[in-house]
This record gives C-alpha cells, structure tokens and sequence, in this order.
C-alpha cells in the first residue's frame, strides 16, 4: 500500500508562473481594496466590480503554465498517495496532473449561484476561450452569477476534507505557504505526530522542532525534497 502525501500549497506555490501573491507588497490587494472586491459585502455592493475584477484574475492566467514544482509534485503519485489542499485558486495543479486536489477557497475558472454556492447544479466550469462573466448573467436558479470563491468572512466548506486528510498522512508538506491564515495554518495540527513534515519556502517559518525546511522556492524545494524521499525509498 502506498504512503500517503498531503501537500498544502500556498501562494508561492505559482509565483514561479508568474501568478501575483495577494499578500506581498507588489501583490493584487495593493491595486484592489480586499473589501470592495473579495467579501460577501463587497459582492453585495457591487456585483458588476466584483464580476469585473475576477473576469481580469482569468485573464492574467491565460497562457501561464504549471511550473517545475507543480509537476514535480504530481510526479509523487508515481510513489505514492497524494492529496494535495491548495488556498490557491488557480488550477496548475490540475493541469500539471495532480488528480487529487482539494481546493480551500474555490476555483476561478468556475462560476456559480450566488444564492447557494455549492449546488453543484448551478456550478460552471468556464474555459479559457470562454472566462468572461458579462455583468448581470443569471445562474439556472435565478440568481446572479459569482466567483466560485470562498470570499472573506464565509465558512471554507472544503476544510473538514482537508483536515480529515492531513490526519491521515504519513508525510506532510507545505509549500509555498507562511501557516500565518486560518483555517489553512490549522491544518498541520491534525498531522499525527509521528508524521514527518516538510516546509518549502524561502522564508523562515516556526512550526516546531519536527519540521524540516527547504529554505527555497518551490521549485527548487520539490527537487530536493523528491531527492530525499527517493533516497528514503532507498532508490539513488
């Protein structure tokens, strides 16, 4: 029976893409106030801006392509049982060829009702020749059409998944991802202790003294944490 990987990717997941972060200095909420554009309110305020706003997000990923650290990552599947639970809303995992993927705060590149957000009845995957979103487009039960998007302050659905998942992993990678947003940052508390758990990102981050640290990007990080588990496996 395979080992079973859970990967929890953040934002530094697809900056090697050439996908903005939300959060850094240069990120999307320095041009766009989080509130206006990523809340329940703001959609309420202004549907047409909030539409807008996310119809601009799927352009800007037109033609940007899975990296070495997303294919490296669905390569693992070759070895073992991987769950990947991404905050990202891209879908590179996805294209990369990872099978398993468990999405925290919604996908862009699908619409949905904005009466029920999860009915899958009312969900709509869109393409990349058809990833605009006119203003005013009603859903199959009437409602405004909106971002299949987790905005701030609405419960993160996905999440008990995710947390079942992590109980049950034998290893536990991070990637791309400070642990700093809850409930996200929880999930490595439902690791067994007696689970290894890898970090990859550039920057320092505490997380106790089982952890190892690949201090890099992601890319570089997946080359060296496949390293280690092929090593483990005992292959050279």
């Amino acid at each position: 029976m395979k080992k079973k990987i859970v990967i929890l990717t953040g934002a530094g997941m697809s900056v090697e893409s050439g996908l903005k972060t939300f959060r850094d200095a240069d990120g999307l909420w320095e041009e766009y106030p989080v509130a206006k554009v990523a809340t329940h309110e703001g959609w309420e305020d202004d549907p047409t801006l909030v539409t807008n706003f996310y119809n601009m997000l799927r352009k800007k990923c037109q033609g940007v392509q899975p990296n070495e650290g997303h294919r490296l990552v669905a390569a693992l599947e070759q070895h073992y049982d991987v769950t990947v639970v991404t905050q990202n809303v891209d879908n590179l995992h996805e294209v990369a060829g990872s099978t398993n993927v468990i999405h925290l705060h919604g996908e862009l590149m699908k619409v949905c009702s904005s009466r029920d957000v999860d009915d899958p009845r009312y969900i709509r995957q869109l393409t990349a020749d058809d990833c605009e979103i006119e203003p005013g487009t009603l859903a199959g039960d009437g409602s405004l059409l909106r971002p299949y998007i987790v905005f701030f302050g609405e419960g993160v659905p996905n999440i008990s998944i995710a947390a079942e998942a992590c109980a049950e992993a034998d290893i536990f990678v991070v990637i791309g991802t400070s642990l700093a947003v809850y409930p996200a940052a929880g999930l490595i508390h439902y690791v067994r202790p007696s689970s290894p758990v890898y970090i990859i990102d550039p920057n320092p981050i505490q997380a106790g003294e089982r952890v190892v640290q690949f201090a890099t990007g992601a890319s570089e990080g997946m080359r060296q944490l496949t390293a280690l588990l092929a090593k483990q496996r005992g292959e050279e």
